[in-house]
């Protein structure tokens, strides 16, 4: 009897000092600190809690063979960022056939106290980007080296001054967030 129950009895004290142990060795909790008074070496602020960017943007001078990346980068005050909540999906059509399909996620860097609803303003916003989106894969813009820094570039001022006849000038910026494109 004793034989079959001191297994049972090891494993309980085991599972007993394992926790114990753990209780005791468990890290004392960060104090939590306020991120909005702090900032970076160049006196910018660093981003708030919430995933927001406050718009440090590039630390590139302008005209550095940069083709202007930086101007455009370069934010105007702190933004926060909104995602839109579904990805949108392009056709790539070759001789009225789906060649492929391409998936992209898209999030707005807006000025902080923007008014834009979700509600209210999403799918005439999506409608803008969608038509921007086809027309861009329509040109080729899907095709070769359409991840290349200038050829993202490029889309995303497209899209940003799309945004920006939409929602307005809190449209600082077009984040793309996902890109994947499936051949058939």
């Amino acid at each position: 009897m004793l034989r079959k129950l001191l297994p049972v009895i090891l494993l309980i004290v085991g599972l007993g000092g394992g926790v114990g142990a753990g209780i005791f060795l468990k890290p004392a909790a960060a104090p939590v600190e306020e991120h909005a008074a702090e900032t970076d070496a160049h006196g910018n602020p660093i981003a708030a809690e919430h995933g927001a960017d406050t718009g440090h943007g590039a630390t590139a001078e302008a005209g550095h063979g940069d083709g202007g990346a930086s101007q455009y980068l370069a934010s105007m005050g702190p933004t926060e960022t909104v995602r839109l909540p579904n990805q949108f999906v392009v056709p790539i059509l070759t001789n009225g056939r789906v060649e492929a399909m391409v998936v992209v996620g898209l999030a707005m860097e807006m000025s902080v106290g923007h008014q834009f609803s979700l509600v209210e303003d999403e799918p005439r916003l999506r409608a803008a980007l969608l038509q921007l989106l086809f027309d861009h894969a329509n040109i080729g813009g899907f095709s070769g080296i359409f991840t290349s820094g200038e050829a993202l570039l490029q889309l995303r001022r497209m899209l940003r001054e799309a945004a920006r006849q939409i929602v307005g000038p809190e449209v600082q910026d077009i984040l793309i967030t996902e890109l994947l494109r499936q051949d058939s």
